[in-house]
């Protein structure tokens, strides 16, 4: 486990622990020993078992209780009070207060916005007839996106896009880089709170700083972790969802026409489907984040020791042949398709309206523009990231027939960010 060719397609290694070794004890690159949930049922149950804590501190060995499992740097930086990282009542409270400011109605009143982004993407590349998925339409899509939701200025967007590269490029960066970066994310973040406070406008950081329950507030340093683990945990799913989802597209050639078809006729329900598909077939996040046993527990008939961590394999889980017919088939249409690519429990995914509403408008925006749009390069020449939570591709090189980027009529109000 854990080899390129495991990160290449690590399903059937997944289909092999489901069926021989559903609860199994390995021990990760990092030198860890944690214990890999497989099956549906038994990940289910794990996701909403209040005897795992989410909080390092419960883990038994110190080296990780003060932040190994984490991200880099965000314990130096104070950016450990978020909700990956807490429990009930903390978490209860801190989830209220988040979800009164990131509601679905903000959300939704997005939507124009993201379409606007997605097509200035989509025209600085158009006329070219070749790009980068990645580099130049998954990753900034929503760098740019949460930053307007945020309340980040424009000219300060960039910086974020920055320091957002270095944190996801994991073992590409240099020796230090992604504290560094998350450090100036932190010191950014706390510096526009103070003026946001001053100054509030209708964005999602003065939305966190109104929010009250009973008389209380998120505090300073809770609302920059907030933040930062919207824009840290939102922006890098989102581009692996493009990302994979559009991969998936591009090798099953038929679902995309179907898709294609779907769209050209103006039926939306087969768009909202499919990526819900595609979020179970090859979803952005591999791995559910850290889970600490606060006291000795069964797990699909596996012992679990307190203080031993805990990793739902959320990708074996979605392929488990006792909850999806045909799990290694890609079918848009799927009915009923109750996967875990965003979570189960009290730590579903709070952004995960936002991600589904990127994901469908730049996977449909796409395949609307760019036709005939196709992979660049073999796909066993692509490459994934690093790292051991998230599942996503280095570059995605496509080719397809040039095209007149929008005109202005087309593409509405004036974009504020000058993409």
């Amino acid at each position: 486990m854990f080899t390129q060719e495991f990160a290449a397609d690590p399903y059937p290694a997944y289909a092999w622990l489901r069926e021989h070794a559903p609860v199994h004890r390995t021990r990760l690159p990092s030198g860890v020993e944690a214990w890999l949930v497989t099956r549906y049922g038994d990940a289910r149950q794990a996701l909403a078992d209040a005897r795992l804590s989410k909080n390092p501190a419960h883990h038994d060995e110190p080296s990780h209780a003060r932040g190994r499992t984490g991200i880099p740097g965000e314990r130096k930086a104070e950016l450990m009070t978020h909700l990956l990282n807490i429990d009930p009542p903390d978490h209860t409270r801190l989830r209220r207060l988040v979800s009164k400011a990131f509601t679905p109605r903000r959300v939704a009143a997005f939507e124009p916005r993201v379409q606007q982004l997605t097509d200035r993407l989509v025209d600085g590349f158009a006329a070219r007839g070749e790009a980068d998925l990645i580099g130049e339409f998954a990753f900034p899509l929503p760098i740019y996106a949460i930053c307007d939701m945020l309340g980040v200025p424009a000219e300060d967007q960039d910086d974020f896009r920055d320091w957002a590269g270095m944190m996801i490029r994991h073992g590409g960066a240099p020796r230090g880089g992604v504290a560094r970066a998350v450090k100036k994310m932190r010191s950014y973040l706390a510096d526009l709170i103070h003026r946001k406070r001053a100054s509030p406008g209708d964005d999602l950081i003065s939305g966190l700083i109104r929010a009250s329950d009973h008389g209380e507030h998120l505090t300073e340093n809770e609302a920059a972790a907030m933040a930062f683990i919207l824009l840290f945990a939102g922006f890098e799913t989102t581009v692996n969802l493009i990302g994979n989802g559009m991969l998936a597209l591009l090798t099953h050639p038929e679902q995309r026409d179907r898709l294609q078809r779907s769209l050209a006729a103006g039926e939306p329900d087969l768009l909202a489907t499919g990526v819900e598909e595609l979020l179970r077939y090859d979803g952005p996040v591999e791995l559910a984040t850290w889970r600490f046993a606060t006291q000795p527990l069964t797990i699909g008939g596996q012992h679990i020791a307190a203080g031993d961590p805990v990793l739902v394999v959320l990708a074996a889980a979605d392929r488990d042949p006792g909850q999806f017919v045909a799990p290694d088939l890609l079918d848009l249409g799927r009915a009923d398709n109750q996967h875990l690519g965003y979570g189960h429990g009290i730590h579903y995914c709070l952004g995960a309206p936002l991600a589904r509403l990127e994901g469908r408008t730049a996977l449909a925006t796409l395949l609307r523009r760019l036709p005939d749009l196709h992979l660049g390069v073999p796909p066993e020449e692509l490459r994934r990231r690093g790292g051991l939570i998230m599942r996503g591709l280095r570059t995605l090189p496509v080719r397809f027939t040039p095209q007149e980027p929008l005109g202005p009529q087309q593409r509405g109000r004036q974009d504020p960010t000058g993409l």
